[in-house]
């Protein structure tokens, strides 16, 4: 428990170290406690990445009743719930009411389109650095949409190697994105 309080005070510091450590001691596991919960490993992923900001943004408010790791986790439940919750009212709202995307696509309020724009323009420069093989993959899978399937026979390969080629080519944007960042 000492370590931990260690590690939240140099990380309520702003220390940039304390931060990757804490990435480094609990991504593993919270990401295996999430994927137990949800259907597919980019889920899990995604709601891995929102826990773990939450979980910074809320390190102030941490008062050490449990281990770090538990309140991770509970974290962790509340982003499951709310991924969930959301999946639900999207696929009821947008299956009655498929006009309802391209409003509520189009209701961003200008620093939210500013703001999107400047992630866009970081992801791209990302996105840049990476081999050729990773930037198509991630094209193929996050930016066309296609499933694993299409993407297997477009790259003729098996569908097995295209979920490997995927998570080695986020784990290398992460890194990249990490690092300038």
């Amino acid at each position: 428990m000492n370590s931990e309080k260690k590690l939240v005070k140099k990380i309520l510091k702003g220390k940039k170290k304390a931060i990757n450590e804490f990435y480094q001691q609990y991504s593993r596991s919270l990401f295996s406690f999430i994927k137990k919960r949800v259907k597919t490993t980019e889920d899990a992923e995604d709601i891995l990445q929102e826990t773990l900001v939450s979980a910074l943004n809320s390190l102030p408010n941490f008062r050490f009743r449990s281990s770090l790791f538990s309140w991770l986790c509970a974290i962790a439940r509340h982003e499951i719930a709310d991924f969930y919750r959301k999946q639900k009212i999207k696929t009821v709202l947008f299956s009655k009411m498929p006009f309802l995307e391209g409003i509520a696509n189009q209701a961003l309020n200008p620093e939210e389109r500013y703001l999107r724009h400047e992630l866009e323009k970081e992801m791209s420069s990302a996105f840049q650095q990476l081999s050729e093989g990773f930037s198509k993959i991630l094209r193929l899978k996050y930016i066309d949409g296609s499933s694993m399937r299409t993407i297997a026979k477009k790259l003729k390969i098996t569908v097995k190697a295209v979920e490997s080629r995927l998570t080695r080519a986020r784990k290398n944007f992460r890194k990249i994105w990490q690092k300038n960042h």
